[in-house]
């Protein structure tokens, strides 16, 4: 995507800081950047813009405020970059936790800005594939289980090898159109419900 196809949400009570980024991306190609002043707003524009990355700048953020904010992060699946003046280890560790995809601390200047940026993408993105293939990971292991309970129903009942249950379960699911994971696990539902 685009520099100026990028939707740019900056969430910044200090309008002086606001106007120091807003510059630092438009300066660097970016058309798209909405500015809003009141974070009691945040969730309402999130939902009515649905922009593609968010930067929170927070002056002097109460621990509360960043709890809201790291709460918010979980929720909407999206790059944050987050500027603060000040944090502790603690709250470095709940940033993280909560997917922000940059922490800056005690640096907002505005030649910074668009780096930090591309950061925070390029960390989300990864972030988010490696999610993605986890997930991937885990389901193809459920399927396997799933598989390997139906080849042993199939071996038990009808005395079949381990190949032959296989080649039952495959053959079947080519002839329904249907995925090999599915029939097994029709047969692993049928065969708890007819009892041992």
């Amino acid at each position: 995507m685009s520099n100026a196809a990028l939707s740019i949400l900056i969430i910044d009570e200090n309008r002086i800081r606001a106007s120091i980024i807003e510059s630092g991306l438009r300066e660097a190609g970016h058309e798209r950047v909405t500015v809003i002043h009141d974070v009691n707003e945040v969730a309402r524009t999130i939902q009515a813009s649905a922009p593609d990355v968010i930067v929170i700048d927070l002056e002097n953020p109460q621990r509360d405020t960043l709890e809201h904010f790291f709460s918010l992060s979980r929720a909407i699946q999206r790059p944050i970059a987050m500027f603060v003046d000040r944090s502790d280890g603690a709250m470095i560790e709940k940033a993280v936790e909560a997917g922000v995809s940059a922490y800056v601390v005690d640096g907002l200047k505005k030649e910074r800005v668009k780096p930090i940026l591309d950061m925070a993408i390029s960390r989300f993105n990864a972030f988010s594939r490696l999610t993605r293939e986890l997930e991937q990971a885990r389901s193809e292991l459920e399927d396997r289980k799933i598989i390997d309970q139906a080849k042993g129903i199939l071996m038990k009942t009808r005395g079949l090898s381990e190949a032959d249950a296989y080649s039952l379960l495959r053959s079947t699911a080519m002839n329904q159109n249907r995925r090999l994971v599915d029939i097994a696990q029709s047969l692993v539902t049928a065969a708890s419900l007819l009892g041992p």
